[in-house]
């Protein structure tokens, strides 16, 4: 089976709604997951903004505290899912240059590992993922060359690759993220209860894709016509 994902590095929901799938997953054998590209605001500074209570404040026109107390109960919300998050660390930036590298780490087999490592840099430890040293360090942390990442960094290699995931997301009608696309026939918007993930696996379990085989029902050796001839 096979699940979708689009996300963006910068979406606190997105990491959370990684967590409750995964979970939802712990049961489920040959799963392939596949994370897409999503900017949540392309027009975001490649330099890095360090206070997020003030960037929200300022985004929805609230004050500082109110952004704090919005900001802590995502806190809460990550924690009940088993993650630590550090807004006091994080370096709001513009995310292109990370998508670009988990487009190369796609291709050598590393994509969900580096999506995972850069979540928790970003969330957990404050990482800048605008610095070319920072996306080389998350990329060899998951086996990627650190040359290689290098490179990437440094051209607009699979910006392409990028832009494609966007324009899919557009197509489908995603308009927010996370967004999963589960077996090509659910889509689930946002971090939703691990119940909800297991439901709709449930429901892909229940409706395969293909036409189940007829289930035979009576006496096999009924009389009939077969080949040309008939039981008489």
């Amino acid at each position: 089976m096979k699940i979708d994902i689009w996300s963006d590095f910068a979406c606190p929901f997105c990491y959370i709604g990684k967590r409750h799938l995964e979970k939802a997953l712990e049961n489920y054998e040959d799963i392939e997951l596949v994370f897409h590209s999503y900017e949540l605001d392309p027009t975001t500074s490649v330099d890095f903004y360090s206070d997020a209570n003030q960037m929200l404040a300022d985004k929805y026109g609230m004050s500082y505290e109110e952004a704090k107390q919005n900001n802590g109960r995502v806190i809460d919300m990550a924690k009940q899912a088993g993650l630590h998050y550090d807004f006091e660390k994080i370096k709001i930036t513009n995310t292109v240059n990370a998508h670009r590298v988990a487009q190369f780490a796609k291709t050598k087999g590393l994509g969900n590992a580096f999506v995972e490592a850069t979540l928790h840099a970003y969330f957990s430890e404050g990482a800048y993922l605008n610095d070319e040293e920072t996306l080389v360090k998350l990329g060899t942390s998951v086996g990627l060359d650190a040359d290689d990442v290098r490179h990437v960094f440094q051209s607009d290699e699979f910006l392409t690759e990028v832009r494609q995931d966007q324009a899919q997301a557009k197509a489908i009608g995603i308009t927010g993220v996370p967004f999963f696309v589960i077996d090509e026939k659910y889509g689930v918007s946002g971090a939703q209860p691990i119940a909800v993930f297991e439901e709709v696996l449930e429901k892909v379990g229940a409706t395969p894709k293909k036409a189940a085989p007829l289930q035979m029902m009576g006496d096999t050796q009924a009389p009939g016509c077969e080949d040309g001839a008939c039981d008489i």
